[in-house]
């Protein structure tokens, strides 16, 4: 009988703070609408088959199978496929966590791993296989596969991880919507043009604006239209209808209704009670 015994002479490092937020599988179709955007979360992609680019702060680098893409907190990127070739890829979102490159003023990079590919997918499907069956303990085995990915990664590369949590900034593209809400909320707008303006998806921009401030943009318009009008209401005489179409509400019906769900009653019942001294005249709000 033949036995090899290997000792493990230390112990195991401590469990890590980073997380798994979310990995999924994606291959392009004609129906793909490619557009960049930001995540606070760092991203993984790697490469299955077919061929693309990838567009990172401002720059296209090109990819192919059995590359490894990675996006830290902020950057700026999108996928661009070739209608030839589909790119297929495995994705993952880890939530504080970046990594740290050559070059301090560097927040992605692109390594191919054509010699560990048997080892880097097979991790990625179990991944994908327990995320997608939920048992018992699925989050356990996902952040044990994710950390023994994330050994290896490091192992194949010259990056190391930094685990701190890093100071939250806000997000680029909903700074954007906000101040553009801000200076034209008097003006005809829509989420498909703030989509426009922020070079976003309507649906992500609708999701990440809720989660930056806790409310969706055309709520966060009809709120400023309502403050607005409340100064027109207990400042001037301006008819319900003037002040509606002044503050770009589409009807008198629309602004009456939007005001009494935000104040609880209606202009004309805001404005009696302002001008009865029952409750002080709004200041006009003023921007910095």
């Amino acid at each position: 009988m033949s036995t090899q015994r290997f000792d493990i002479r230390h112990a195991p490092a401590p469990r890590e703070s980073f997380r798994l937020l979310y990995i999924s599988k994606s291959k392009f179709g004609g129906d793909w609408n490619s557009t960049t955007h930001t995540h606070s979360c760092t991203e993984l992609f790697y490469c299955l088959s077919g061929e693309g680019q990838f567009y990172l702060s401002g720059q296209l680098f090109p990819v192919k199978p059995d590359d490894l893409v990675i996006v830290n907190p902020q950057v700026e990127h999108t996928e661009l496929s070739l209608n030839a070739s589909p790119l297929e890829y495995i994705v993952l979102g880890v939530d504080k966590m970046e990594f740290l490159f050559n070059r301090a003023d560097t927040s992605y990079a692109i390594f191919n791993c054509r010699e560990n590919r048997e080892r880097m997918v097979t991790l990625l499907h179990m991944l994908l296989a327990e995320a997608d069956r939920s048992l018992d303990g699925c989050e356990t085995v996902c952040q044990d596969l994710l950390e023994v990915l994330l050994i290896w990664v490091v192992r194949c590369t010259t990056l190391s991880l930094q685990l701190e949590e890093a100071p939250r900034t806000e997000n680029r593209e909903c700074a954007e919507v906000k101040r553009y809400l801000d200076a034209n909320f008097r003006e005809d707008v829509s989420l498909d043009l703030l989509a426009e303006i922020a070079h976003l998806n309507k649906y992500y921009l609708a999701h990440t604006f809720q989660r930056e401030y806790g409310i969706s943009p055309i709520t966060y318009l009809n709120r400023r239209r309502i403050e607005e009008s409340k100064h027109m209401l207990g400042n001037t005489s301006y008819s319900l209808a003037q002040i509606s179409e002044l503050m770009g509400f589409s009807s008198p019906s629309y602004f009456s209704q939007c005001f009494r769900k935000a104040e609880g009653m209606t202009p004309n019942e805001y404005r009696r009670q302002t001008r009865q001294g029952k409750r002080p005249a709004p200041t006009k709000r003023h921007e910095v």
